[in-house]
C-alpha cells in the first residue's frame, strides 16, 4: 500500500508532494495514468491522493483507504464522482484561489485577440501572402462592444475588470451573486436570455454540473447575435460542441476561442480542428510558472493537513478522520 499517490499530473514534477509524503514517514507514488482501470490499480489503499484528469469513479474512490483525502489539483472536480465520495466516507478538496489571474489574463488574450481577428489575419497572411482588412470583414470598436460573462466567481471577475479599461460594456449572468454586487463591480447583471441577445462575445465561467452541461447549443446559439463571438476557458462540455461547429460553419457565429473541450486531447476528427474562424489552445490557461508553483504547493499543504489529521481548507465533500 501507498499512502500518498498522484495519480497524474501536467507539472513536470512532483518534488513538494514527495516531500510532503516523507516528511509523515509514509510511502509515496507518482504515475501519469488516464484510464479508471489504470487509476484502480493506481490508488489502492491510499490515504492521501493528488488527481489532475484521472477518472475517480465510484469503483477507484471505493479502493481507497477509509477516510481517505482526495486532492484536485485545481478549481473544478467532474472528474471526481463527489456523490460516491460521501457516501463512501473520502473527503475530497479544490484548490480553487492557485490561479485566477492567470486564467483571466488567457481568457482576455483569447477575448482581445477574437475580436481583433488576429489569428484570421495571421492564417490569410500566411496562405495568401497578404489580405486587406475589410476581407475579414468588419471589426466593432471596444467601445461599441458588449462582453458577456456567464459566471462572475473569482476569475469572472478578474475578466471584468481587465476588460474595463479597454471601454467594453460587460454584462453577467450568475444566479448565484448578488446583482448589487455586481454593479458595484462595474458589472450589469442580465438573465441568460438577455446576455445571449446583446453579447457580442459570450466567456463561459461557470463550474460544470449536470444542469448546466451544454449550456450552450443550436438554441442557444440562435439567439445570440449574428456574427457574435464565443469564448471558453471554463469546462469544455458547458459548449455543445456539435452544435457549436454548426454555427460557426453556417455562419450564425463569426468566431469562437476555446481552451477546454469536451474531449481532451481534442479529437483528431473534430471539425473545430478545421475551421479558420476557431482559436484553440490546449488547456492552457491555468499554465504559467506563477500559478503551478502555487498551485503545487497549496495542494501539498492541503495534504499535510490531511496527514496531520488537520481541518481541510478547500473540502468539497466533507471529511473523515484519516487512517495512515
Amino acid at each position: 500500500m501507498t499512502a500518498v499517490v498522484v495519480t497524474d499530473q501536467a507539472f513536470g514534477g512532483v518534488d513538494r508532494e514527495r516531500a510532503v509524503a516523507e516528511s509523515h514517514g509514509v510511502d509515496f507514488a507518482h504515475h501519469q495514468v488516464h484510464t479508471e482501470e489504470e487509476t484502480l490499480t493506481a490508488v489502492a489503499g491510499a490515504s492521501v491522493v493528488f488527481v489532475n484528469f484521472a477518472p475517480i469513479t465510484r469503483s477507484v474512490l471505493a479502493v481507497l483507504a477509509s477516510g481517505a483525502v482526495v486532492i484536485r489539483y485545481g478549481i473544478g472536480y467532474d472528474n471526481v464522482d463527489a456523490v460516491a465520495a460521501a457516501e463512501l466516507g473520502v473527503a475530497v478538496c479544490n484548490v480553487p484561489d492557485y490561479g485566477a489571474d492567470t486564467v483571466a489574463d488567457h481568457t482576455v488574450a483569447l477575448i482581445l485577440a477574437s475580436l481583433r481577428k488576429v489569428s484570421r489575419y495571421t492564417d490569410t497572411i500566411r496562405t495568401a501572402g497578404w489580405v486587406a482588412p475589410a476581407e475579414l470583414g468588419s471589426i466593432r470598436g471596444f467601445a461599441e462592444t458588449t462582453i458577456g460573462l456567464v459566471g462572475t466567481g473569482r476569475i469572472g471577475r478578474a475578466v471584468a475588470q481587465r476588460l474595463r479599461p479597454f471601454g467594453f460594456r460587460v454584462i453577467a449572468h450568475d444566479p448565484f451573486v448578488d446583482v448589487d454586487a455586481l454593479r458595484a463591480d462595474g458589472i450589469e447583471p442580465v438573465s441568460l436570455d438577455q446576455l445571449l441577445a446583446e453579447s457580442d462575445l459570450v466567456s463561459l465561467h461557470a463550474p460544470l454540473t449536470e444542469a448546466n452541461r451544454h449550456l450552450l447549443g443550436d438554441e442557444q446559439f440562435s439567439a445570440m447575435r449574428a456574427g457574435a463571438m464565443v469564448v471558453n476557458t471554463s469546462r469544455g462540455p458547458l459548449i455543445d460542441e456539435e452544435a457549436l461547429g454548426r454555427a460557426l460553419d453556417d455562419g450564425r457565429l463569426g468566431a469562437a476561442a476555446l481552451d477546454v473541450f469536451e474531449e481532451e486531447p481534442l479529437p483528431s476528427d473534430s471539425r473545430l480542428r478545421f475551421l479558420p474562424n476557431v482559436l484553440l489552445t490546449p488547456h492552457a490557461a491555468f499554465f504559467s510558472d506563477t500559478s503551478l508553483a502555487a498551485l503545487q504547493r497549496l495542494a501539498a499543504e492541503e495534504a499535510d493537513r490531511a496527514l496531520s489529521g488537520k481541518p481541510l481548507r478547500c473540502a468539497v465533500v466533507p471529511p473523515r478522520k484519516i487512517a495512515v
